[in-house]
């Protein structure tokens, strides 16, 4: 059930309860996920992404890449993600950026049975396993490496390539040295 904390600017925006709370990782596939939008910025201008990773074995399901951060991008990604009809029990976790207390964002998942879940205000830890993927992800293909990209599309194409090697071939010590997608499939044959 969603519980409504405050509706303080406008009855289209909503800020929720933390329901990921200290354990962020799951126990199965698409129980506890996490969305964010981080900014990579070129002379040409900025390109945002805006993922959702799976708080079972930190793979990134899906993504969305713009030239800006608007609720459109974010309702891609949401439809991309959550296909499917049902996602009962699901805990989807952000921060409480404008596009993750609109109404719309709400909607979205009330429709797939998805509980909105929501970090503390200025509270960067409660979404860490989406900002260590930033971090994680910057570090090894953006982070002194601005000037080799020229242009935003081909920073697209790099971004998307590093999210396919990320999920398939990057091992993690976490996941008994295999990858995301080879935890996932592993742990379910």
């Amino acid at each position: 059930m969603l519980e409504i904390l405050d509706l303080s600017r406008s009855t289209y925006y909503y800020q929720v309860k933390q329901l990921a709370q200290e354990d962020f990782e799951g126990s199965k596939p698409y129980e506890k996920c996490y969305t964010d939008v981080t900014e990579f910025t070129l002379p040409e201008g900025q390109l945002y992404l805006s993922p959702v990773l799976d708080g079972y074995n930190s793979e990134i399901i899906d993504f969305t890449l713009s030239r800006s951060p608007d609720l459109k991008q974010v309702q891609t990604m949401l439809e991309k993600t959550f296909p499917a009809d049902s996602y009962n029990g699901t805990i989807l976790h952000s921060d409480q950026g404008w596009q993750y207390q609109h109404q719309s964002y709400h909607h979205f998942l009330e429709t797939k049975g998805i509980r909105p879940s929501m970090s503390r205000k200025g509270n960067s830890p409660d979404n860490g396993m989406m900002e260590s993927f930033f971090g994680i992800l910057k570090s090894e293909m953006f982070y002194g490496l601005e000037t080799t990209y020229q242009s935003l599309n081909e920073l697209e194409q790099a971004i998307t390539d590093y999210i396919f090697y990320y999920n398939n071939k990057r091992i993690k010590a976490k996941l008994k040295g295999l990858s995301p997608v080879q935890y996932r499939t592993k742990s379910f044959h």
